[in-house]
């Protein structure tokens, strides 16, 4: 069943994760089984469809009133009990996207057929004219330890990492596998994860690195919840006295990236993305505000303002949230308010942020007078840099809820 399966993915005929008990599976199901079965056995591919269940990445969609009998079954009498209660199986999502790989599958069709001894693996894996999936799996591993340490603010040194990596990536120069590091950069901003902020992501990777991405997080589901808590985490002290304030600034705001492509709803879907993790993120949105407003009573002193300075709001606080921004200052050039919405990440720059339909129009109907401080690396050395006007003149907005109603 497996390797009809497989051979579903492989072909393009399982587009989506959804498999049908129907006459394309039990076709491919057949070849396998004039090929492999013994004199005794029965071409009966509801068996295994029904009892893979038992393993723990193969599940079944219940058909609508049909739950209570499920329920009873300890094993499948014929085709009329799939067809009955069952919709369609489905896999892991993390499985159903490795079989996606040629070499993957090739592998596990192999580990099905017979054991594979290391050398017989490693073999199959290196077969590629590019990076190789072991390759791949090494600088994933590499980047992931150096992102859990920036999470965590211990220090270490990306040059030296990178020089001990390339002997073992088939001697890759320096330059291939820091670009490499930037590829994941951007498969894991698609996971909703942080990304080491030294590293720009560079979305045009190959679609096995992001493969051998998701095969690490399948294996090691805890590293995924642990990135997920290590970017919501508050840093230690708020105390802000020690800040640099000249330092803060960074006068570029990121670049258009380019071949950026959209969250996989389908994987995402059973993980917390950027959105849900940044609204539950309180009280780093709290202390980046309280941030944001001293860097703009030192921004004001420094203009000679201590004045206007002195009178800077902390507006979401003291109001309460819903106004579209969350302190009012001075834009002293302009002798006019300046309303300042704050957005804080432990992550990189580019890092996606959640922004609510209310902020997107304040930002619109105030354009001459908003500003978005996005402050980032903010558990290590927090900067800021600002987006002047509506917030969509800078960047991609993408939906991430609706409100339906009744209405032309």
């Amino acid at each position: 069943m497996l390797l009809a399966v497989i051979d579903g993915v492989q072909s393009g005929e399982l587009t989506d994760n959804r498999i049908f008990f129907n006459q394309a599976l039990k076709a491919r199901f057949k070849t396998h089984f004039d090929r492999l079965a013994g004199d005794r056995d029965g071409n009966n591919p509801h068996l295994p469809y029904f009892h893979l269940r038992s393993e723990g990445f193969w599940h079944h969609q219940i058909k609508p009133g049909n739950r209570a009998e499920y329920a009873t079954l300890a094993t499948a009498s014929g085709p009329g009990v799939i067809e009955r209660c069952i919709q369609y199986a489905c896999l892991d999502d993390e499985l159903f996207e490795l079989l996606g790989n040629s070499l993957v599958a090739r592998l596990l069709e192999q580990a099905l057929l017979t054991n594979l001894d290391d050398a017989r693996r490693e073999e199959i894996l290196r077969a590629n004219n590019g990076w190789d999936w072991l390759e791949c799996e090494l600088v994933v591993q590499d980047y992931l330890t150096m992102l859990n340490r920036e999470l965590r603010g211990d220090a270490y040194n990306k040059a030296a990492r990178r020089r001990a990596l390339a002997p073992r990536l088939n001697n890759r120069r320096a330059p291939a596998i820091e670009y490499k590091h930037q590829n994941i950069s951007a498969v894991l901003l698609e996971l909703g994860l942080p990304y080491i902020p030294g590293y720009k992501p560079a979305f045009n990777y190959q679609r096995q690195l992001k493969q051998v991405v998701l095969a690490h997080f399948a294996r090691n589901p805890a590293e995924f919840d642990e990135l997920n808590r290590g970017a919501e985490i508050e840093p230690a002290t708020s105390d802000q006295g020690n800040v640099d304030w000249t330092t803060v600034f960074d006068p570029d705001p990121p670049d258009r990236l380019t071949d950026y492509k959209r969250p996989d709803r389908r994987y995402l879907a059973r993980k917390i993305d950027f959105s849900a993790r940044e609204r539950m993120n309180r009280m780093l949105g709290q202390s980046g505000e309280r941030f944001a407003l001293e860097y703009e009573r030192f921004r004001l002193r420094r203009s000679g303002r201590a004045d206007l300075a002195a009178e800077v709001q902390w507006a979401s606080r003291d109001e309460g949230d819903g106004l579209g921004y969350d302190i009012r200052s001075f834009d002293p050039e302009y002798e006019q308010e300046l309303f300042v919405e704050v957005k804080t990440t432990n992550s990189g720059k580019y890092q996606p942020f959640l922004i609510s339909e209310n902020e997107r129009a304040f930002s619109n109907e105030q354009a001459s007078r908003y500003c978005l401080y996005r402050i980032y690396e903010f558990r290590r050395k927090p900067r800021l840099f600002v987006l002047r006007g509506a917030v969509e003149r800078h960047a991609q907005l993408l939906p991430q809820q609706y409100r339906a109603v009744f209405g032309d």
